[in-house]
């Protein structure tokens, strides 16, 4: 152990973290130039900084590739509305009642997050539920929370931003390696996420009817459901229109792009085809399925090439920092100080410790400082005694994913849209998010993931 190694990689993961969480800097600025400032003042050289992005770039590219053409080709099956049916007689199905609609939300929130992004997430399930939600006198804070709910259990799919983060600082070069185990997981998350939402209907309808006694609102005697389904479609479709690229337009397009889905997801999912290359394939199909030319082709592209190269982006300069700190001894020496001073007893629980805190640790910080900047430390630690890296890295996620926190642009997309304010949806939402993390561990502990 070098206590000079373990004070630069101190200083330079805390650089990093306070960045991230400052928010005035984009992630890659912060994991690029704090790494290499901080590895030139601990006395390596231009060609030690170099061998340590190789390794860090070996370490996440398969993640960077996945994530470019996982991010595009969902954006295609948005465009093109594949979901748009299924959501709209959802809607229809709730027929106004207030217990339903909440169940039919998880549903729909979590249909709108195959695709791994949050912001989908709120730009599908909020604009189409919002308006039912307001004619049964609900709150939209309710449709926030349990859209978040259905984030954070769908957010485990290895395309999505936690997993993918996980097996880039593991050096997983398949993230579907990591989100096997999980899958028992997911569905009962899923199952419990129905549970909250019957028991939070429950506690709406109440509220709704206290409210109506008092003479603060009126009772409503008809809710069109079909009419509200009926707008988001119509929405739907003038988001399309106004779009210069149209896709083919036959009845069994919806089937056809449906059987690519299922096809890209069966060639992950029975470890057939690496997720990068499974979605590069998806993707080489569905363009010409839907778009005539090629101009229409690579205009779709360039619409969601700047969030697929952003994320990109952003996982590969991880790969610096992850490179610098593993690479250069930094991370093992800081970890074996910290070893010297945690206590036998504490040791072995250091990760159920801080997965027990990481609802509040997801809301204050961001999601590249709580995988990129806490996870590694936490992980080195607990090894050290003798607990597996995935316990650690499974612990860290299922606690955590059931939010979005302030430095989530997600989040504020989210509260935009339900035209709330975030401290007060915070208010609202943190307590049951805490209790749904920790509810998520212990589901985690009695499955045996760990």
């Amino acid at each position: 152990m070098d206590p000079y190694l373990a004070i630069s990689g101190f200083l330079i993961i805390l650089a990093v973290i306070g960045l991230l969480m400052w928010g005035k800097v984009h992630p890659i600025v912060a994991m690029v130039l704090i790494p290499v400032i901080g590895v030139l003042i601990a006395g390596f050289g231009f060609d030690d900084l170099a061998e340590f992005f190789s390794g860090g770039a070996d370490q996440v590219m398969d993640v960077a590739i996945m994530f470019i053409f996982a991010i595009i080709f969902f954006g295609i099956m948005n465009d093109i509305g594949l979901f748009n049916p299924i959501i709209k007689n959802m809607i229809i199905f709730t027929k106004g009642n207030v217990i339903v609609v909440a169940i039919v939300t998880i549903i729909i929130g979590a249909i709108a997050h195959l695709d791994g992004a949050g912001a989908t997430t709120y730009l599908l399930t909020v604009p189409a539920l919002i308006g039912l939600y307001r004619a049964l006198n609900m709150s939209p804070m309710l449709l926030l929370m349990l859209a978040t709910f259905s984030l954070g259990f769908m957010n485990v799919v290895p395309w999505g931003g936690p997993v993918g983060r996980l097996a880039s600082v593991l050096g997983y070069d398949n993230p579907a390696e990591l989100w096997f185990p999980l899958i028992p997981w997911q569905i009962g998350a899923f199952v419990l996420a129905i549970g909250f939402a019957v028991v939070l209907g429950i506690r709406e309808k109440k509220r709704i009817e206290k409210r109506i006694n008092n003479g603060e609102i009126e009772a409503q005697q008809h809710v069109n459901a079909r009419a509200i389904a009926d707008d988001f479609i119509k929405q739907q479709k003038e988001n399309e229109e106004a779009a210069e690229e149209k896709p083919r337009k036959h009845p069994a397009m919806l089937w056809l792009n449906g059987a690519v889905l299922l096809g890209v997801l069966l060639l992950m999912l029975l470890d057939i085809a690496p997720p990068g290359l499974a979605f590069m394939i998806g993707l080489a199909i569905v363009l010409p399925l839907n778009y005539r030319s090629v101009n229409d082709q690579m205009g779709r592209i360039r619409a969601h090439a700047p969030a697929a190269l952003m994320m990109a982006s952003i996982i590969l300069a991880a790969g610096l920092f992850l490179g610098v700190m593993t690479e250069s001894g930094m991370l093992d020496s800081l970890a074996m100080s910290i070893v010297g001073i945690v206590p036998d007893a504490v040791g072995p629980y250091t990760h159920v410790i801080v997965a027990f805190f990481g609802i509040p640790l997801d809301i204050i910080m961001s999601t590249d400082a709580y995988y990129f900047g806490i996870f590694p430390v936490v992980e080195s630690v607990a090894s050290n005694f003798g607990v597996a890296s995935e316990s650690t890295a499974y612990m860290m996620l299922v606690s955590s994913t059931f939010s979005q926190g302030f430095l989530s642009p997600a989040m504020w997309l989210g509260v935009g849209l339900a035209g709330v304010q975030i401290g007060q949806f915070m208010k609202y939402a943190f307590f049951w998010f805490w209790g749904f993390g920790i509810i998520g561990l212990i589901l985690g502990f009695i499955l045996g993931i760990y």
